[in-house]
């Protein structure tokens, strides 16, 4: 009865710990209230690295006396152009301005503006601007819905009026400069936009003089400020590639001395282009347009520190690594993606002379130094991207030289790691390696998670703030590696305990990544989760051995269902703003906008497809998996034999990986980084069991049997036979062919090809037919030979020597290495 409740059991336990997990979110703050009106000023281009005492004196005080955080201004088009970051601005949403464009660079034309009387503005383009970004782009943002939520607005400058202006195309109020007196022009409305010019170029002396024109329209604006107001400087553009993080202040009551943040990035100091117009709603206290805003009102934390020197450098650290990242993450995925490929096509040779041949005939088998030498750089292949990931803990991006900082730090670190997995006991064991490189890399990504994923914020192999996809939890890349270290790890584990138990030591492993990567507080990637928990399902169901049967299916598809609905439900019943990435799907398809959402998602795995090199990566690998590994000659079907839970945890990863980049809008990207763990230990693990494909047990005794789990006690001991294997009618015999009874008709076809039973490692030996996946005589040796186990006595030429048949041993189950 127990036995029949397991699979109910263990999905059971799957869905509790990633409901768990899901269920609590973060308090993210509520915003300051209480101010009776809000200007928004904005100064295209305006980094962290432009203010200083000397240069911006006005806006020094105002970050002094405020809060402060980095503004991601991405928008419809990249780059964001001065007319579309100030058109994102007033839309809460990503817009962008419709025309044509140069490539890479922004248009010069001005935007026209009206004034048909000395009170408002009217934009003649802009009604065709919102059919645009109606009809044409992906984010449903309507141009201009931040004005139609207050009753009045003014705007002072051409951008100013291009964010205040009405999708009809009036402006409330427009000055196109400010006035001698702009008191009573900025107390004219609850909600005022100001544009302070921009801040362009690349010399130094340029920018300081633009800043310090701007820093003295912002004296002024500062001077006129109405009573009981919020006062937010906003870099709202780029103006020049690549694109950078830029200046976020907000100063007013409630605001003092802090960092700015939002529910959109749940990252301290962070905020985005978008999530100006919620908050500045947010302070007045007015409802939020349904279904227009993308972004979440910001909110002010502590945590800042005291001297604002400090406070300034951290930001504009950031930029730099940001503003560093995107050609250094280019090159090394390029080169990563290179050398994988480069790597499987020289194993092929390596797997089709592994076999060594009993007989006088077949082709010598490869030098123990080549095949040492490639399963070191097989080694450091796997341990690439986790390297990549430790190396953002120097701080390379401030050299002259950011790209080869980058790669002496990160070569170092591959070259340690290898070291340390060379060198770690039970390295020489089949599986050693494999749970080594496993174990560094969940290890490496999980301690950044718990960290606050500092490592993956703007890092080579993490999310780049520029591109306002992510800012806290676990990336892409991240993902997909820690669901690959993770499973192979639960793997390696199961394979390690006795066959009932394996489940169980599945779904622990397995859940507890469920909550790591779930976790609002932790991995932040609710999707993740759900496919992780479907491909944990999956390797629990068939870890025993045997195929992924209907009724296995069945209880796997269940669990992940469960997980997916009651995340669902409860995601739904929070307030819209609190609400993750599920909740937000479902709700946008009971109001009937999920078009737009699977719209986004499907034009963001096509691009994400066709321009990451990761997809190399994923299909590389799979090839290798598919036309190598696979075939009889490969050795990856004799290691799913014989170990059966590494098998289930590959085939989760699979399934986990496939499904996170997906559902996540990421494609291939997701199984690319898991690939670039798991292709190269299914290689080094296949070459290690190929090569004691032909060993023999010789006749008296079974050399190194004390590594097996044959039940021999060494030559002449107690309960063996001359073959190696337990002594007919012994406690030990009986056991062995009962259990290989038991699991005869659950194994049969697992995967084992013909032969026999791997060793345990290289210079060590099993006794038994070793392998799982066949029981009976489906294991027994040809006829003239005895069954697989022990070490074959070897020649000079290291060709196992055949010895006479001294019967078949039961199938005993190899232990893991």
């Amino acid at each position: 009865m127990l036995r029949r409740l397991t699979p109910v059991l263990l999905a059971l336990v799957v869905v509790v710990l990633g409901i768990t997990a899901l269920a609590a979110r973060p308090n993210s703050g509520d915003p300051g209230r209480g101010a009776d009106f809000v200007v928004l000023a904005g100064v295209a281009g305006l980094r962290w690295d432009d203010v200083d005492p000397e240069t911006t004196p006005t806006l020094w005080r105002m970050a002094e006396e405020g809060s402060i955080g980095s503004l991601s201004v991405r928008s419809g088009h990249r780059p964001t152009c001065p007319v579309d970051g100030w058109l994102t601005l007033g839309a809460g949403n990503f817009a962008a301005w419709n025309g044509n464009r140069p490539s890479g660079g922004c248009p010069a034309a001005g935007v026209a503006v009206e004034q048909p009387d000395r009170i408002g503005a009217y934009l003649p383009d802009h009604e065709s601007v919102v059919a645009y970004n109606r009809d044409k782009l992906a984010w449903g943002a309507t141009p201009g819905a931040l004005a139609e939520s207050v009753r009045c607005s003014v705007a002072v400058g051409p951008g100013a009026a291009v964010a205040a202006a009405r999708p009809f195309g009036r402006v409330d109020r427009y000055a196109p400069v400010l006035p001698d007196d702009p008191a009573r022009l900025l107390g004219s409305c609850v909600l005022s936009i100001v544009d302070l010019g921009a801040v362009d170029g690349t010399d130094r002396a340029t920018r300081a003089e633009q800043a310090r024109e701007a820093d003295a329209q912002l004296a002024r604006v500062l001077a006129a400020r109405p009573p009981r107001s919020l006062v937010m400087l906003a870099g709202v553009a780029d103006t020049d590639a690549p694109a950078r993080l830029h200046v976020a202040v907000a100063n007013g009551p409630g605001w003092e001395r802090g960092w700015l943040t939002s529910p959109s990035t749940t990252r301290e100091g962070y905020l985005q282009l978008v999530d100006l117009a919620p908050t500045a709603l947010a302070v007045l206290d007015r409802p939020m347009p349904e279904r227009l805003f993308l972004g979440r009102a910001a909110v002010p934390v502590g945590g800042r520190p005291a001297d604002l020197r400090t406070a300034i450098d951290m930001p504009a650290d950031a930029d730099r690594e940001a503003g560093a990242l995107r050609p250094v993450a280019g090159w090394f995925f390029t080169v990563l993606a290179l050398a994988q490929v480069a790597l499987g096509v020289a194993v092929l040779p390596l797997l089709r002379r592994a076999r060594r041949h009993a007989g006088p005939h077949g082709p010598e088998p490869a030098s123990r130094r080549v095949v040492a030498v490639v399963e070191l750089l097989l080694v450091a292949a796997a341990l690439a991207v986790p390297a990549a990931l430790l190396a953002d803990a120097a701080p390379w991006w401030r050299g002259a030289h950011a790209g080869w900082w980058f790669a002496a730090v990160t070569a170092l670190l591959i070259v340690g790691g290898t070291a340390a997995v060379r060198f770690s006991p039970g390295h020489d064991r089949t599986l050693g390696p494999l749970g080594a490189v496993a174990g560094l890399a969940t290890l490496v990504v999980g301690a950044d998670v718990l960290t606050g994923s500092r490592l993956q914020l703007n890092g080579v192999v993490g999310y780049s703030a520029l591109e306002g996809g992510r800012y806290a939890g676990l990336g892409t890349v991240g993902l997909g590696v820690f669901i690959a270290g993770s499973l192979l790890c639960g793997g390696w584990l199961a394979q390690r305990v006795p066959r009932a138990w394996r489940p169980v030591v599945m779904v622990a492993v397995g859940g507890a990544a469920v909550v790591v990567v779930g976790s609002p507080y932790l991995g932040a990637d609710s999707t993740g989760a759900v496919a992780l928990a479907a491909g944990v399902s999956v390797a629990a169901a068939i870890c025993i051995g045997g195929w992924l049967t209907v009724s296995r299916l069945s209880w796997a598809t269940v669990a992940g269902l469960a997980l997916s609905i009651g995340l669902a439900v409860i995601d739904l019943r929070r307030p819209e703003a609190e609400r993750g990435s599920v909740g937000r799907f479902l709700a946008a398809l009971g109001e009937g906008t999920g078009g737009l959402t699977l719209h986004r998602s499907s034009a963001a795995n096509m691009e994400t497809l066709v321009n990451s090199p990761l997809t190399v990566l994923a299909v590389a690998g799979a090839a290798l998996v598919w036309l190598a590994l696979l075939q009889p000659w490969g050795g990856l079907l004799r290691l799913f034999g014989i170990y059966p839970a590494i098998r289930a945890a590959m085939a989760g990863t699979g399934v986990a990986a496939g499904m996170g980049g997906v559902l996540g809008g990421a494609a291939l990207d997701v199984a690319g980084a898991a690939a670039a763990l798991v292709v190269p230990m299914a290689a080094l693990a296949a070459l290690r069991v190929l090569d004691h494909a032909t060993d023999r047990t010789l006749p008296g005794g079974r050399p190194g049997a004390e590594q097996g789990g044959g039940g021999a006690r060494g030559p002449g001991g107690g309960g063996t036979r001359p073959g190696g294997g337990p002594a007919p009618g012994s406690a030990d015999a009986q056991a062995a062919d009962a259990k290989a009874a038991d699991r005869g008709a659950a194994d049969r076809g697992a995967g084992g090809v013909g032969g026999s039973g791997d060793p345990a490692g290289p210079t060590g030996a099993v006794g038994g037919g070793g392998a799982e996946a066949r029981s009976g005589a489906a294991n027994a040796a040809p006829p003239g030979e005895a069954t697989a186990g022990s070490q074959a006595s070897t020649g000079r030429a290291g060709r196992s020597v055949r010895v006479p048949a001294q019967g078949a041993p039961a199938s005993v189950e190899v232990p893991s290495g």
